[in-house]
């Protein structure tokens, strides 16, 4: 039977249980209920348990939904799915945290205090974007039932990272300088940028499964790979833009500070020592 290479958006989404992932789902949003019902209401507000709802659903919809079935024949349709699942859910479910009333304590916080430093984050990110892009990786993602289910979940894992570094959900296990974590927002998005503008200019297909594969919507597999360059260049762009908005923001609190930055030390500025 030849395959539907023309889905609507009905059909993309028709529901298509993956019990693991549910599971999954289901559990956090369970463990997420509960502290919500607890919490008094100023500490945990209603808007973040929105931001966070809104989080399940979108997950929902990228892992639950017939979208999967069509992978082989869109890499752009596999990039879309990464790329929300990596820079769409986890944002909302960060900012569906209450900042300040989760307290990790003991082996949690020191493990988390681990994970989220700026710099451990950025290695593991940067390890899950290039391994995973280079065409064994990738290829393998596509075709190894144990591999498929592996690279949306470190994505997922990677996107949680990252963004629970950028905006802080757990400050007591968490450095509190915008410095650190604008830098690590524009290092972290230069991986992913770089793939993406690989994928733009390749004058070939870098993915055996998708050579000469039946593409939908009539799209040849190097528009394709093309679009696919675009999908992660732009689901790049709102992280390295707050990225950059942190780092204005260290710089003028290092201007109005008077102080400049050496090497991790503070020195009055000579300009201050040419006013004393």
């Amino acid at each position: 039977m030849n395959p539907n290479l023309s889905p609507t958006l009905l059909e993309l989404l028709a529901p298509r249980p993956d019990w693991p992932w549910l599971i999954g789902i289901l559990a956090m949003s369970g463990w997420y209920a509960l502290g919500f019902a607890h919490a008094p209401r100023e500490r945990w507000p209603a808007w973040r348990a929105a931001m966070f709802g809104v989080a399940v659903v979108v997950a929902l919809l990228v892992t639950q939904t017939a979208v999967t079935d069509f992978t082989l024949n869109s890499m752009s349709l596999y990039m879309g799915r990464l790329m929300v699942l990596a820079e769409l859910v986890p944002p909302l479910a960060v900012l569906g945290l209450p900042a300040g009333y989760l307290m990790p304590r003991g082996w949690t916080a020191k493990a988390l205090s681990w994970l989220l430093d700026p710099w451990v984050a950025l290695t593991l990110w940067a390890v899950i974007i290039i391994f995973w892009n280079v065409p064994a990786g990738f290829s393998a993602s596509l075709v190894s039932n144990t591999a498929s289910g592996l690279l949306p979940l470190l994505y997922l894992f990677g996107g949680f990272l990252s963004w629970a570094v950028v905006l802080r959900p757990l400050p007591g296990v968490q450095g509190k300088g915008f410095g650190n974590r604008g830098w690590f927002g524009l290092l972290s998005s230069l991986p992913m940028m770089s793939v993406a503008a690989v994928w733009l200019y390749s004058p070939r297909v870098l993915y055996a499964p998708y050579v000469g594969a039946l593409c939908l919507w009539n799209t040849t597999p190097l528009q394709n790979q093309v679009n696919s360059g675009w999908v992660m260049m732009i689901a790049g762009i709102p992280g390295m833009a707050l990225a950059i908005g942190q780092l204005m923001l260290w710089l003028i609190a290092l201007a109005d500070s008077g102080t400049v930055v050496y090497d991790g030390t503070e020195e009055e500025s000579e300009e201050a020592e040419a006013r004393g």
